[in-house]
């Protein structure tokens, strides 16, 4: 079984790579970087890949972002996400497609080889392994909403002029103030929200998504 290993912490990297190679797999690919991931998964895309949240270069959600990219390239992809942080809004769009073979483990809950290993080969089957606290946190309603109740009134209205599509310069001319307080806004919205500031336009769109969900 061919594995694509993303970790960028040099001795985990290795340590799994050995795991993986004494258990019969066939590690192809050892990564640490989103990019370098992204290609690995698509220029030959493996029996399941074991991903890390967080990669350079941004060290903030890398992995994550490549293992959606190469799903949406190669539909179905087995992935197994290992970290030890819950990614909630990525982990969900993770899992919408409902297209099987997706895992996601906490590393400092993974106690048994046994059951690591299983987990890889149950994701590469078309099959899932989620962590209990993963689980938890993706179904806990009152958690996904609380991140809203720590918005001030004002960053709401900018966040609700964002999903109505607004760019930066047109939400300040509706609310009367500067572009740059704007941006100052939307960076105190994503942090607030758990997404680390930035101009990406996903970024933007996990927001908005936040906030529906939240006032539906």
């Amino acid at each position: 079984m061919r594995v694509v290993v993303a970790e960028d912490l040099a001795l985990l990297r290795d340590g799994l790579i050995r795991l993986l190679q004494a258990h019969g797999f066939d590690v192809v690919a050892a990564v640490e970087t989103g990019p370098d991931l992204l290609r690995a998964l698509t220029d030959d895309p493996p029996d399941v890949a074991v991903v890390d949240v967080r990669l350079p270069p941004t060290h903030t959600d890398e992995g994550l972002r490549a293992a959606l990219a190469a799903r949406s390239q190669v539909p179905g992809l087995p992935v197994l996400v290992l970290s030890q942080y819950v990614e909630r809004l990525y982990a969900r769009e993770l899992l919408a497609d409902g297209r099987g073979g997706i895992g996601y483990l906490l590393k400092d809950r993974v106690s048994d080889v046994g059951d690591f290993v299983d987990a890889v080969r149950r994701v590469a089957a078309g099959g899932t392994a989620l962590d209990p606290t993963v689980v938890a946190r993706l179904l806990d309603s009152r958690e996904r909403v609380l991140p809203l109740d720590r918005l001030t009134a004002r960053e709401r209205e900018v966040l609700a002029h964002m999903a109505e599509g607004r760019s930066n310069a047109a939400i300040g001319t509706a609310l009367f103030i500067t572009e740059k307080a704007v941006a100052k806004h939307t960076n105190n919205i994503f942090a607030k929200l758990g997404l680390q500031s930035s101009e990406d336009d996903n970024r933007r769109v996990l927001a908005v998504l936040a906030y529906l969900e939240g006032e539906g």
